[in-house]
């Protein structure tokens, strides 16, 4: 699951993740994950919890004012507190479905570059600290299904609230 970023803003951050991301490694566009992995036979009641959710809440504003170095690679970290709130009661309500990997502590980011010498990272990160500040909206969420490589969208729930 992932966050659906304004389309000023996805453009700037689609737009550094194509420059410093490796080509061959770059197969979905930008975005923030909220959730990695929710078990497809629990669809039905994802999706149905996704629309209410998103159905009671607005965009939510966030700013990027922060690059973080991930050793070989960059992110932008978000500031969004009503992120945060939203995905603590959907992991509240998915309890019993997470993986450790999303039962740990959420940090809402934006990945640009991963899997580069620590070099190459630290010569992005000085080059993208020097764009930010970049602000927008959220303005929903989507829900992926993983084809062995290639990611299939299974939904997009836009905030209607």
């Amino acid at each position: 699951m992932t966050a659906l970023f304004d389309a000023q803003s996805f453009a700037a951050l689609d737009g550094l993740r194509r420059r410093y991301f490796p080509p061959a490694l770059n197969r979905v566009p930008a975005h923030a994950t909220l959730f990695h992995h929710l078990p497809g036979e629990s669809l039905r009641a994802v999706v149905e919890r996704l629309r209410e959710v998103c159905a009671g809440t607005g965009p939510l504003e966030f700013t990027m004012a922060e690059a973080r170095s991930l050793g070989r690679g960059v992110a932008l970290a978000i500031d969004c507190p009503p992120l945060i709130r939203l995905r603590a009661g959907l992991a509240t309500a998915f309890a019993d479905r997470l993986t450790a990997q999303d039962r740990q502590g959420y940090r809402p980011h934006a990945t640009v570059q991963n899997k580069v010498s620590g070099e190459e990272a630290r010569a992005t990160l000085r080059a993208v600290e020097a764009l930010l500040p970049i602000a927008g909206r959220i303005e929903g969420l989507a829900l992926w299904h993983y084809r062995g490589g290639p990611w299939e969208e299974a939904g997009r729930f836009p905030f209607t609230g």
